[in-house]
């Protein structure tokens, strides 16, 4: 079969590394296969590496998994198909500690935290970067759809974080926490095409995976049952609970704070009030989930944690606080981000992300946040 042609947009990805080697993350799924091809194609000396994350019956074996499992076979299936080398690489215990632990930790402190982020910041971007060094690879290529531009002012050695191309499959949200010395070994040949171009080439190219399904929810977690995974590994949060209004009230009793993220409505299961209830805030040392108003989901400012800069953030931004929601108009005061207007469905232990036109500029957890109604009896005092 004919190669198809490598678009554009990759082309000036990969076309320097011709000759050269460079390692690919291989997850087993369409898009890291796909970059995986288009660099064999490129005259890259590809070598493919995949990362045994989990083994949990049937996350490993649920459609839309990665790194588990089938995935593992499919990625070695699409190496034997390209005729390049490729690496499994157990990192079990690392993504458990990092990544599982972390996420049932934050939920026992009532936080809603982000796997993804903290996947991307220890095993992929810190230990996958180590791993490809260690094989003499010359770059880390993954298939995430985002944009890593020259840096205007000092070369294409040095990279910039931007937004994907295609709006409806950006990922930078998720890589905020990514640093200036992993994003100069890092390339996206993806970053600049749609979806179903990506699919189209997986196809052209012949890959078993050209029809697979997307990755879904978290990786680890079967059947999106989140609550399950918690409670295996810390039974003891799935204690009952009460569920109280913003003066201390009860108003009902919930089967553990891990159920519950500050703006679900779902799930209260409390009636007879005079509007409806969303959750406002989750009390962990007292094991209370904290019901009110919308009103009272108004965030006039947050507080990040471990913020992290890949470029001048101290103008107008344009930020996320949760990787679906719409741009908001901000400014970084601190370490606090300060909105124009009020956000709703602020989460603390979620991720703000800044950006500057298309550049992502800096991010953090939020840890704390400022309601609008406090905000504004603030600048009235």
């Amino acid at each position: 079969m004919t190669a198809p042609a490598i678009p554009a947009a990759a082309a000036a990805v990969l076309t320097p590394f011709k000759g050269r080697r460079v390692a690919v993350a291989m997850s087993g799924g369409v898009d890291s296969s796909v970059v995986a091809a288009l660099a064999h194609a490129a005259g890259c000396e590809a070598v493919g590496i995949t990362l045994q994350l989990y083994d949990q019956g049937a996350a490993a074996r649920r459609p839309g998994a990665c790194c588990a499992g089938a995935d593992i076979r499919d990625a070695r299936s699409v190496a034997e198909r390209l005729g390049i080398a490729h690496y499994v690489v157990d990192m079990e215990s690392r993504f458990r500690e990092s990544v599982i632990d972390n996420f049932v930790d934050s939920y026992a402190r009532g936080l809603t935290p982000v796997p993804c982020v903290e996947c991307n910041k220890t095993v992929k971007f810190t230990d996958l970067h180590a791993l490809a060094r260690d094989l003499g690879a010359e770059a880390l290529l993954t298939g995430h759809y985002v944009q890593r531009l020259p840096c205007a002012e000092r070369g294409d050695a040095h990279g910039e974080l931007h937004r994907a191309a295609d709006p409806t499959k950006d990922q930078s949200y998720f890589l905020w926490a990514t640093t200036q010395a992993q994003l100069d070994y890092l390339r996206f040949p993806l970053g600049g095409l749609a979806k179903t171009e990506t699919r189209a080439l997986a196809q052209a190219f012949g890959l078993v995976v050209a029809a697979k399904p997307d990755s879904q929810d978290i990786c680890f977690v079967p059947g999106g049952d989140y609550a399950a995974v918690v409670e295996r590994i810390r039974p003891e949060l799935a204690s009952p609970g009460t569920i109280v209004d913003e003066q201390g009230r009860v108003l009902g009793r919930h089967n553990g704070i891990h159920r519950f993220t500050v703006g679900q409505r779902r799930g209260l299961d409390i009636g007879g009030q005079a509007e409806p209830l969303y959750v406002v805030g989750i009390d962990a040392a007292a094991g209370n989930v904290i019901a009110g108003p919308r009103r009272s989901l108004a965030v006039a400012a947050v507080r990040l944690e471990g913020l992290n800069r890949l470029g001048p953030g101290d103008g107008p931004l344009m930020v996320k606080v949760r990787s679906m929601a719409p741009l908001a108009p901000a400014r970084l005061d601190g370490d606090w981000l300060l909105f124009d207007t009020p956000q709703y469905g602020v989460a603390p232990g979620q991720a703000a992300v800044a950006y500057v036109g298309d550049r992502l500029v800096l991010g953090g957890t939020m840890v704390e946040t400022r309601r609008a109604t406090a905000e504004a009896e603030l600048s009235n005092a």
